[in-house]
């Protein structure tokens, strides 16, 4: 079986280490018939584009001319090759590794000054500069300056300009301290003045091709007058599978993996859980279909047991958990309460109504469209579909995600009531696990009294369901399905264990009784509700359930177990 690309951003090494290498080089051909040289593309994080930046550079690098038939000649590129292979010095410069948190400006700045520095040597010696001019140009301390003094320098070079990751950093500082961002981007603030410096190298015709990756438009349209060169192509229809997997791709990369060395009973089923996982994304609503996050699946597909043939424990990376943790800094942006409620609508009904902003002005006031436009970069929402010109229906992409949501939710709870929740959430839900449900009892009741009273005329069943999600969010054995047909019926919670070892699966009613309500009656059919559950096909089919009706009440949440009228 071929290696997986997880963790891996470098073309040659993917070509020629045996790597399942899904090919993206038609776009090359695609962005060559633009009427536009310079070009930025946006993408969530983690979403292969630093693998496609990484082969426009090996396509477009004149260094990389003897070895252009070993790595492309079985891609689309590589047998309908463009008069442009082949024909370019590369400058490459990545951002991604700068260090932002327990950093002041002058450490960013420095940091910044030294990855500047290491790429323009990196050229410098790729091409065959002499050693004295990478020491003149060491002397100097001031990242544009460098630029500048490198680019005269280099005055004779065609040049494609490549950035990858252009706004990891300034996004970073900018969850942290909108005014030390506004710094470093307005007039005179070192990433200003870096880019200025690189369009002067356009002006010039140093730099005759760029392309630049990043998440959001952000750090862009701060940058004003200062860098107004680029086309963003990130919506167009053309381009929305640049990066991530079509249905096509993933099944091939599944097909390759886990079909050959396991033997998948129902493949059907398989790819709907593994598309309701990490599919969804849209980036023009006339695109002809979804796609996946690469890196995800290919995490899946790559951590994936082989010897027992079952799914992983953990359905995201850590290591990537932690980057969309990061970034979700980010929902403080301006009126932080706003954005918290656009983002409870969201998780309420799953859906949300805005526009994407063509551009943002943070010296003005940050729009609830803006944050739309920004979790929509971010990858937090895709498009559903466009109600009129302009205005979108947006929705959670995936299960992932969704999981990110309740688990930054249940993490607003706890901040905004001084709850102690997230510290033992996990030893509660092992508890549940084993089949003592007792503790994650006594932690949602905490959690409701306290919720249901502060805020009682606004409690309903949905907000206490949303809660209850988020405590489940964290108990990493169980898939959590919310509202799941069943036999055309919808019991509002199953976890389901991700490993048949899992002693106990659950299903979960939950009720809402407000001041006026009866709460026999509602008991009475919540009961009944349940016992109705029992007797569907798909839930009997479901081993070691054990089923509760939760009511809740500005009083707390009452737990009633109910069996099967099988089993009584």
């Amino acid at each position: 079986m071929k290696k997986i690309i997880y963790g891996i951003s470098n073309f040659k090494m993917a070509r020629e280490d045996n790597y399942l290498y899904i090919d993206k080089s038609k776009h090359i051909e695609s962005l060559e018939n633009l009427n536009e040289k310079y070009l930025i593309f946006l993408r969530p994080r983690r979403f292969g584009k630093s693998l496609f930046l990484s082969t426009l550079q090996y396509y477009y690098d004149e260094n990389s001319a003897h070895e252009f038939d070993a790595l492309f000649h079985d891609t689309y590129i590589g047998k309908n090759p463009t008069p442009l292979k082949s024909s370019y010095r590369i400058l490459f410069f990545e951002f991604s590794g700068i260090e932002v948190e327990q950093k002041n400006i002058e450490d960013i700045k420095s940091s910044f000054r030294v990855n500047v520095k290491v790429s323009l040597q990196r050229y410098l010696d790729n091409y065959g500069y002499n050693s004295s001019i990478i020491e003149r140009l060491a002397k100097i301390d001031n990242p544009a300056d460098m630029v500048k003094e490198f680019m005269e320098i280099i005055k004779d070079d065609k040049v494609y300009l490549l950035i990858d990751e252009y706004d990891q950093f300034a996004n970073a500082i900018l969850a942290y301290n909108m005014k030390e961002f506004l710094e470093i981007v307005g007039k005179g603030g070192f990433v200003r003045s870096f880019y200025e410096a690189i369009k002067g190298a356009t002006q010039t015709g140093t730099v005759q091709k760029m392309f630049i990756t990043g998440v959001t438009p952000i750090t862009l349209d701060s940058l004003s007058s200062g860098f107004n060169i680029v086309s963003n192509i990130s919506h167009h229809k053309q381009f929305n599978d640049m990066a991530g997997f079509t249905q096509k791709e993933a099944e091939y990369s599944l097909g390759e993996t886990v079909f050959k060395r396991c033997d998948i009973s129902k493949k059907e089923d398989f790819l709907a859980k593994v598309k309701t996982w990490y599919d969804g994304y849209l980036f023009n609503v006339k695109a002809n279909e979804r796609v996946y996050n690469s890196t995800l699946l290919n995490y899946f597909i790559s951590n994936y047991d082989y010897d027992d043939c079952t799914t992983p424990t953990k359905m995201l990376d850590v290591n990537v958990a932690s980057d969309y943790r990061a970034i979700m800094k980010l929902f403080n942006i301006g009126d932080s309460e706003q954005n918290y409620k656009i983002l409870e609508d969201l998780i309420e009904g799953n859906s949300l109504t805005g526009v994407i902003k063509d551009r943002y002005d943070l010296n003005r006031d940050f729009t609830s469209d803006d944050f739309i436009t920004l979790i929509y970069s971010m990858g937090f929402i895709t498009i559903k579909n466009e109600i009129v010109d302009g205005l979108y229906e947006f929705e959670i992409p995936n299960y992932v995600i969704k999981m990110l949501y309740f688990n930054y939710f249940a993490v607003e709870l706890e901040r905004r009531n001084e709850f102690k929740i997230t510290k033992s959430i996990g030893k509660i839900l092992t508890q549940l696990l084993l089949g003592d449900t007792k503790p994650f009892e006594a932690q949602l009741n905490e959690v409701i009294k306290v919720l249901s009273n502060r805020d009682h005329m606004g409690f309903d069943e949905k907000y206490f369901q949303i809660i209850a999600l988020s405590l489940f969010s964290f108990a990493e054995f169980y898939f959590i399905e919310s509202q799941p047909e069943k036999n055309k019926k919808y019991p509002d919670i199953l976890l389901i264990g991700r490993d048949v070892r899992v002693p106990n699966n659950y299903l979960f009613e939950l009720k809402w009784v407000k001041g006026k309500d009866n709460y026999e009656s509602i008991k009475k059919d919540g009961i009944e509700q349940v016992e109705g559950y029992l007797k569907l096909d798909k839930v009997k089919n479901i081993p070691k359930l054990r089923s509760f009706l939760l009511i809740g009440s500005k009083d707390g949440v009452e737990f009633l177990e109910v069996f099967s009228s099988d089993d009584v």
